[in-house]
């Protein structure tokens, strides 16, 4: 039976790097499926688009290929922001819709982290977790995150761009962030990276047992 494991969460959460040393540790390949949106984003805006036009941010996502993921842009703070932007237009998420399902649908199985893989994406994943931690510490992180790369940004700045994107992202008609209701919902505020992968692991062999 494929182990499929959906992580979900808002920016900035944890939920990234626990889905990338999940899938190694588990031999699955990986989806940021938030790379979807930043690429979409990307793409609209290098063609000089609207990215409140939703007709063409549509027609955009349903152009994208995997190769327009590798993009080191897309990383960019401003590229979060844009991403949030295009996300909440239901016609880009119905595109993206079966270009996600047909990556979790691989044989072994398959690790996909975002905001609504475990409630939209993939409703009958084997394991779903809900990867949490407090607007502050997530703000601290992404601002460790920005400098190590050398993007020169403000603690509050990347505060308020969050406690925004949660608000836009939860509020949103098409697939809003939540938590699905039989996700384990996991408070990484107080934890390390260990910690948080070990508590993690725990979850997926659980549900491998049953």
């Amino acid at each position: 039976m494929p182990l499929v494991i959906a992580i979900d969460g808002p920016a900035a959460s944890g939920k990234g790097t626990l889905a990338k040393r999940l899938a190694h540790h588990y031999g699955l390949p990986h989806l940021d499926t938030g790379l979807l949106y930043r690429a979409v984003a990307l793409l609209m805006l290098d063609a000089g688009a609207d990215l409140d036009d939703g007709g063409e941010a549509a027609r955009t996502a349903a152009r994208l290929v995997a190769d327009q993921l590798a993009d080191p842009r897309l990383r960019e703070r401003a590229m979060g922001e844009a991403a949030s932007r295009v996300s909440s237009v239901p016609e880009v998420r119905t595109a993206l819709l079966s270009w996600q399902r047909r990556f979790a649908g691989g044989e072994a199985g398959a690790v996909l982290d975002g905001r609504d893989i475990g409630t939209v994406i993939c409703p009958d994943a084997r394991v779903k977790l809900f990867i949490t931690a407090s607007p502050e510490e997530r703000a601290r992180r992404r601002h460790r995150e920005l400098a190590g790369r050398g993007e020169e940004t403000t603690l509050a700045a990347i505060l308020a761009d969050i406690r925004a994107r949660d608000a836009r992202d939860s509020s949103r008609s098409a697939a809003p962030l939540k938590a699905a209701e039989d996700a384990v919902r996991l408070d990484t505020t107080e934890l390390d990276a260990e910690e948080a992968f070990a508590a993690a692991r725990d979850v997926v062999d659980r549900a491998r047992e049953h």
